[in-house]
């Protein structure tokens, strides 16, 4: 019990008692693991939450090496979500984290409720599946959703910020989302709060990114979730 006063005493010392009860109790999902996600799961852990579900079908790349948490020489060939769960119970070996080694797709959605979180976190790239999931996740009762735009093309960390999924500009990725679903005649049912940046996107042969931006937007991700925790408990 010393420990884990220990541990959680910074966190509280900011956040306070009810908001650290609040985080302790609250069941978030993270859909995608990557270089975003990954830094939010790290961040949420190391913050005082204690129930994670990380979804993600990918294992890990040696591409993977130059920003994703995860990803080490030790967990090349590993189930992206296998590693991090491993890496975040190093850190609180009392949470509760489930790895699912899925991708998620219309037909997961189809076949999985999230009625049981409070939070659903999008940090995926496919536009196709992100929009099924924002769709989808706006119609749980009760959740709040965030959701990560484009992290890659970006150099400078300080120009990531956060905005309705419909307020945002500039974000080639928030562009093809906002599209498909005006074409699907199809729109969440409640606001979005999206993590983008500013930046102009870089010209690059391949999709370059760096750590130094994806974790940014896997942190404000997570302090997305504890300014909202913050709000209710104040």
């Amino acid at each position: 019990m010393e420990a884990e006063r220990d541990f959680f005493m910074r966190s509280e010392a900011l956040l306070g008692a009810d908001a650290m009860q609040a985080l302790h109790s609250q069941r978030v999902i993270i859909v995608g693991v990557g270089g975003v996600g990954s830094w939010c799961a790290e961040c949420l852990i190391r913050t005082g939450l204690t129930h994670l579900t990380i979804v993600d079908g990918d294992t890990v790349q040696p591409s993977n090496l130059n920003r994703q948490l995860p990803a080490t020489q030790a967990t090349l060939g590993q189930p992206k979500v296998e590693a991090l769960r491993q890496r975040l119970l190093a850190i609180n070996p009392e949470a509760e984290i489930i790895a699912r080694n899925e991708m998620v797709n219309s037909d997961w959605l189809q076949a999985n409720s999230l009625e049981s979180y409070d939070y659903i976190i999008d940090a995926i790239d496919s536009v196709n599946d992100k929009v099924d999931l924002l769709l989808y996740a706006s119609r749980v009762r009760g959740a709040k959703i965030f959701s990560s735009m484009g992290a890659a093309l970006r150099f400078d960390p300080t120009q990531v910020t956060t905005a309705e999924l419909f307020s945002v500009k500039g974000d080639a990725l928030a562009k093809a989302v906002r599209a498909r679903m005006k074409r699907l005649d199809r729109y969440p049912n409640k606001k979005i709060r999206c993590v983008y940046s500013s930046e102009q996107a870089q010209r690059c042969e391949t999709r370059g990114s760096l750590m130094q931006v994806t974790a940014v937007f896997g942190c404000t991700l997570a302090a997305l979730v504890t300014e909202e925790l913050l709000r209710r408990t104040r």
